[in-house]
């Protein structure tokens, strides 16, 4: 059987980065896929066309009991290294918004060619609709039993890379065999849930937002963490949209956040201007300059739209000041792993080397990309996250 410098479990992005950085420092590494083809999710992000870095990557950009773990990958690969690194292998970038980075030819293929090439080129091995079933350490040895078409096979190596992802998306073979792993060896987990994932109501107002489907408004969500100015989303369950993707990272079962419907004006200055021209428009016909009509009607069941601005009361006013820059939204749950971008908590970075991912405890055991704590946000910061744990694990094995 050939000796491998590593065996990698998982062919996602951190996988791919790591095998084939090992290979281009003359390392020979195998990875095991479960899909019939590596890359499956990074063929599906970003609507098929992979935002593969975001220009303002900072470890502010993420989520985890200790942001402060990712400085030394980031040190060791910068978002400059994944330009570069892209770019010697023909893909250039083009900045959509907010840093977001895609290939010009918008193509998540290409992306995933520049690892195919690079570990044919190298000589780096791949199996392909392979599971593995369980991991083993043996005195200086790990033992890993996989599960093919050709039936159950044993695998030895010195090294194990558990590359393996989180929970989301099923179909495209997501488990928990990292944290499974992890947990058999001890090893602290920090509780995992859905994140970058749409938001549900129930109850008595879920009808409200089911009424207004398919609208789509410019927003600042907050709470008392954070906040994100982007579009959001309502649909048939609940919201949707960046800003409520980016919102569920910092939100927990039973809390309430608040949406600014209209983050780039100020009510209280349009009802005061609007007075001191008279006030004879309508309420909804101030409204109506900034939503649609449906979400202005829908908008009627809290405030008074048929009143004239020089009619409105103080408690009135402050009423559709409240409504539109302090909406109070509390969820009733998620949509769960399936339409998850990604999972939350994972391995803990206390069991981990910062430098180098492998485990303070296992020796030759290392973590890297979704299943370790380290959550980033929406617009390409789990794929800077990716391939600089893929390339620190490389030094290192």
């Amino acid at each position: 059987m050939k000796q491998y410098d590593a065996i990698i479990v998982g062919g996602g992005a951190c996988g791919l980065m790591c095998a084939a950085q090992a290979g281009l420092l003359g390392k020979r590494t195998l990875v095991i896929e479960r899909n019939d083809k590596v890359g499956a999710k990074i063929l599906i992000s970003g609507g098929g066309r992979c935002n593969y870095t975001n220009l303002g990557t900072d470890i502010d950009n993420f989520v985890s009991e200790n942001v402060d773990f990712l400085r030394s990958a980031f040190s060791q690969w910068t978002v400059d290294d994944t330009l570069s690194f892209f770019e010697s292998h023909g893909i250039f970038g083009e900045e959509k918004t907010l840093g977001q980075l895609f290939p010009s030819s918008n193509k998540a293929k290409d992306v995933v060619a520049v690892f195919t090439k690079i570990l044919f080129a190298t000589d780096q091995d791949i199996r392909l609709n392979t599971v593995v079933k369980a991991i083993e350490k043996l005195k200086d040895d790990f033992v890993l039993t996989v599960e093919s078409e050709k039936g159950i096979q044993q695998l030895t190596t010195k090294k194990v890379v558990m590359a393996s992802g989180g929970l989301p998306v099923a179909k495209l073979g997501a488990s928990d065999f990292a944290i499974r792993t992890a947990k058999k060896f001890e090893m602290a987990i920090v509780p995992t849930a859905p994140a970058l994932v749409p938001l549900t109501i129930t109850g008595k107002e879920a009808d409200w937002y089911a009424s207004l489907a398919g609208n789509s408004v410019f927003s600042r969500v907050y709470n008392h963490k954070i906040s994100f100015e982007e579009n959001i989303l309502f649909t048939h369950w609940g919201l949707s949209g960046p800003a409520i993707l980016q919102i569920s990272s910092y939100w927990r079962a039973g809390e309430e956040f608040y949406i600014d419907l209209l983050p780039r004006f100020q009510l209280d200055k349009i009802i005061k201007d609007e007075r001191n021209e008279g006030g004879k428009r309508l309420v909804s016909n101030i409204l109506n300059d900034y939503f649609t009509k449906r979400m202005v009607e829908a908008l009627g069941k809290f405030l008074p739209l048929d009143t004239k601005i020089a009619s409105l009361s103080k408690v009135d006013a402050n009423l559709i000041i409240d409504t539109i820059h302090k909406f109070k939204v509390k969820p009733a749950g998620d949509k769960g792993y399936d339409k998850a971008e990604v999972m939350r908590g994972g391995v803990s970075t206390a069991e981990l080397n910062a430098k180098t991912l492998e485990s303070k405890n296992v020796s030759g055991l290392f973590f890297g990309g979704e299943a370790v704590d380290i959550t980033g946000w929406l617009g390409g910061y789990n794929f800077q996250w990716a391939w600089a744990s893929g390339y620190a694990i490389a030094q290192a094995i």
